[in-house]
C-alpha cells in the first residue's frame, strides 16, 4: 500500500479497495487525474485506486507524474529530542531536494545541517519515504521524501534558516510534540513520527 497526500488529503494505492470515500478500480491512467480531481476539486477527504498488483499501479503511478525527490532527518539530541523547525505556520521536520549526482542519505544530511544550522551530525539508519503532491506551473508534481535517523551530540544552539522561510528551530520532547507539533503539522510528518516512534523511546 502506498499513501499520497495531496491537500492533506489522502489518495491510498492499493491491491483492493479501502475503507474511504471513494474507490476506484484501476485500468487506465486516466483514473489517476479523476483521483486528482476529486480529492482537489470536491469535498472528497480520501480516494483509493486499487489493482491486484499494487507494485505495477505504484510503478504506472510515478510515470504518470513528473517526480521531484527529496531527503530530510529525524535528530535526536543527548536529551532524547527531536529536532524541528517552524515554517509558514506549520511545525515539520528538516527535508530538501536532492541534488544531481547527490546521493539520498548526504542530501538528508546536508539539508538538516543548512536548514538548521548544525554540522556534525550522525546519520544512522533510514527510516521511511513519504509522498505528498503539489504543484508547478499548474502541472501536478510527485515529491518523495527520504527519511533518515540521525544524531547530534553537541551543543551548539541551531539557528533557522531564514531565507528559506524557517522562524524558528526547536528541541521537542514526547509531550511536547504531542501538545505543539501535532496540532500543526503535516499528515505525512505524523506518518514519519508515528514510523520513528514505533521503534524509538524519547523523553
Amino acid at each position: 500500500m502506498y499513501k499520497v497526500f495531496i491537500n492533506e488529503k489522502k489518495l491510498i494505492l492499493s491491491e483492493k479497495p479501502e475503507i474511504v470515500e471513494r474507490n476506484i478500480a484501476f485500468e487506465q491512467d486516466l483514473q489517476f487525474d479523476i483521483a486528482m480531481d476529486l480529492l482537489q476539486n470536491t469535498s472528497t477527504k480520501d480516494v483509493a485506486i486499487y489493482h491486484n498488483d499494487v507494485e505495477e499501479l505504484w510503478s504506472k503511478f510515478q510515470n504518470h507524474y513528473q517526480v521531484i525527490e527529496a531527503a530530510g532527518g529525524i535528530v535526536i539530541n543527548p536529551e532524547n529530542k527531536i529536532l524541528f523547525i517552524y515554517r509558514l505556520g506549520k511545525w515539520d521536520l528538516p527535508k530538501g531536494k536532492i541534488e544531481s549526482g547527490e546521493s539520498r542519505d548526504d542530501a538528508a544530511l546536508r539539508e538538516v545541517e543548512e536548514e538548521c544550522g548544525l554540522s556534525n551530525l550522525q546519520l544512522l539508519d533510514f527510516i521511511s519515504t513519504t509522498y505528498h503532491m503539489y504543484h508547478i506551473k499548474s502541472q501536478p508534481v510527485l515529491k518523495k521524501t527520504y527519511w533518515y535517523h540521525m544524531s547530534y551530540s553537541d551543543a551548539k544552539t541551531p539557528i533557522p534558516q531564514v531565507e528559506e522561510g524557517i522562524t524558528k528551530v526547536e528541541w521537542k520532547n514526547k509531550v511536547e510534540i504531542q501538545q505543539d507539533v501535532e496540532k500543526s503539522t503535516f499528515n505525512n510528518i505524523l506518518l514519519v513520527l508515528e514510523d520513528f516512534l514505533s521503534n524509538h523511546d524519547i523523553s
